[in-house]
């Protein structure tokens, strides 16, 4: 990574993060952390399979699913885009064609 790439520190907030072999070291605070591990305390969005989950990804629904106060059935294989992630019971917002706005769990969707 290039300086200018470089993460401000989780802990403390400051901008003057160097590496070090393969951590990342703030002089301020001494804190020192693995890029390529998650922050303590966000939430990681995993599908059925297991697979890590950002806004923007399409998935697909593996399971019919009713929709709450309506006759509608998202179908089987119904491709989604996730809007955006949410730290609720149900953690994907997104929209379908034919039904609109919906949350979704992530244990009813995989990664296409």
């Amino acid at each position: 990574m290039t300086d200018a790439a470089l993460p401000p520190c989780p802990h403390c907030s400051g901008v003057y993060t160097y590496e070090d072999g393969a951590l990342l070291v703030c002089p301020e605070c001494a804190h020192e952390w693995n890029p390529d591990m998650p922050v303590p305390g966000e939430r990681i969005y995993k599908d059925a399979n297991g697979n890590v989950l950002v806004e923007g990804d399409m998935v697909t629904i593996i399971k019919d699913l009713k929709v709450k106060g309506t006759s509608k059935v998202a179908k089987v294989g119904t491709k989604v885009r996730i809007k955006r992630l949410i730290d609720e019971d149900h953690d994907i917002d997104c929209k379908i064609d034919g039904i609109g706005a919906m949350k979704l769990k992530t244990m009813f969707v995989k990664k296409a």
